[in-house]
């Protein structure tokens, strides 16, 4: 048998196992080993075949002496201080708040590696500024107690101690933290208030979006209420406070676009990518109106004091590119 556990693993092929490719034949044969770690090893030179290098689409024939001279196990993924500035909304000892742009991720991805993809992200940032965070999350999402997508932008909170950062996810799976987004979105809704209730899923087909028409979908609430309509000459828009009541991936994005109302800008549910006017008065160039990012702003979040057990309450102003947004539309409103 061979020694599976660490680098300088040796296969011999059987017959029984020629014909079936390289990286195929590894992943099935170590245990808890992925393809892509595989062929990550294959194309580091780290995976040689009688000697030598071979692709990961190599068949295997009998008698191959296949030799693993890498580590099977990546180290684990790490996040590195950067010097990124911080809109630093509140900081005591036990947690901050934060103004996150749109633009920037939370934090790296699980599946990410130490490139681009591990750059940039908010966890660098308070990593440089704070130095001290929780370590509940782990190393890759130091200090991040909840999440905002990265386009959308707003309050999030941090927790600097792991007993800050317990008392505060008991807060929010306690569903006693309360918060409040902005949303603008395409046409309006037929009632000036409303809950959706609709389960939340991975979309099987497309892995990058959540669904309400998943099979096994997790619970999800949003309430609406419409604050402000918009009839302009690029089309209707409503203005519109969302409070949460859970936290799924994408929630208020999803549920909108459920009910025929993505999120402007939110091209990935829907929402168109730059809206045309209809006044016969605009010229093409001059009719076009583009948003580069989704209009949906973490607006307020309330919450009790880890530690005090103090009510905090936070408000943050919609960004300029949102206001200017905005301006633009009520600028164009149809009389």
């Amino acid at each position: 048998m061979p020694d599976t556990g660490a680098r300088g693993s040796t296969f011999i092929v059987s017959a029984g196992q020629a014909g079936r490719r390289l990286d195929q034949f590894l992943a099935a044969t170590i245990p808890d080993i992925s393809r892509t770690r595989v062929q990550q090893l294959i194309t580091q030179q780290q995976i040689l075949v009688n000697g030598k290098q071979q692709k990961s689409s190599y068949l295997l024939e009998s008698g191959d002496e296949i030799s693993v001279t890498g580590e099977l196990k990546p180290p684990p993924l790490r996040a590195h201080p950067e010097e990124i500035p911080l809109d630093i909304v509140y900081e005591d000892g036990s947690l901050a708040v934060l103004n996150k742009p749109a633009g920037m991720m939370v934090h790296a991805g699980a599946g990410s590696t130490e490139s681009a993809r591990n750059r940039g992200t908010l966890v660098n940032a308070l990593l440089h500024h704070f130095k001290k965070l929780s370590h509940v999350g782990g190393e890759l999402r130091p200090g991040i107690v909840h999440r905002l997508d990265k386009e959308t932008s707003g309050l999030i909170v941090v927790a600097k101690s792991d007993a800050a950062h317990r008392k505060l996810s008991e807060q929010f799976s306690g569903r006693q933290v309360k918060k409040k987004y902005l949303a603008l979105v395409q046409g309006w809704p037929r009632q000036e208030s409303g809950t959706i209730t609709s389960a939340i899923g991975r979309d099987r087909a497309r892995r990058t979006r959540m669904t309400t028409r998943a099979r096994q979908g997790r619970e999800a609430v949003s309430h609406y209420k419409v604050l402000e309509r918009l009839p302009t000459r690029w089309g209707k828009f409503a203005l519109l406070e969302v409070k949460i009541d859970t936290g799924r991936t994408h929630q208020i994005r999803v549920h909108l676009a459920s009910i025929a109302h993505p999120v402007v800008g939110d091209a990935l549910y829907g929402a168109a990518r730059e809206y045309k006017s209809q006044s016969r008065n605009q010229g093409t160039r001059k009719g076009l109106l583009p948003l580069k990012r989704n209009f949906l702003h973490a607006a307020e979040i309330e919450f009790l004091h880890p530690q005090t057990g103090k009510p905090l309450a936070f408000r943050s102003a919609l960004p300029v590119e949102l206001e200017g947004f905005l301006m633009a539309l009520r600028g164009g409103v149809l009389e």
